[in-house]
């Protein structure tokens, strides 16, 4: 019942965040150890190892399934890994001299044209 209660107040407190990308990037930024030489190729793997990890935790899911309280704590866990997703997106993108919100924009301008055109499923970067 306790990690429920932590996980809902957990919940509550992101849903009611109002930081920037740009704060986010940044702030992000201050926490980078890596070495400098290799940057891209770091931050690259630690991102993709991330995202491996939330594969990793819904594959979990699908198998075990859950109970209503295993489910929120299951949620939480995604969740953390999201953001140590979004952690090397704000860090790799400043590594390639790039504003997050920036890119985010972007990509939001892609997928609404692709919406727009009928074009958002399928495959390839030039739909």
């Amino acid at each position: 019942m306790e990690l429920e209660l932590e996980a809902k107040r957990w919940m509550k407190e992101r849903q009611l965040s109002s930081i920037t990308a740009a704060e986010y990037q940044s702030r992000a930024c201050e926490t980078a150890i890596f070495p400098k030489k290799q940057a891209t190729e770091y931050l690259t793997l630690g991102l993709t190892g991330e995202a491996g990890e939330i594969a990793n935790k819904v594959k979990k899911f699908i198998r075990d399934g859950a109970t209503k309280d295993e489910y929120l704590a299951k949620r939480i866990e995604i969740a953390y890994e999201i953001g140590d997703v979004l952690w090397y997106c704000a860090v790799l993108a400043d590594e390639l001299e790039m504003n997050l919100g920036h890119i985010m924009e972007k990509n939001l301008e892609k997928l609404a044209d692709r919406h727009k055109r009928g074009k958002i499923s399928g495959s390839g970067d030039h739909r």
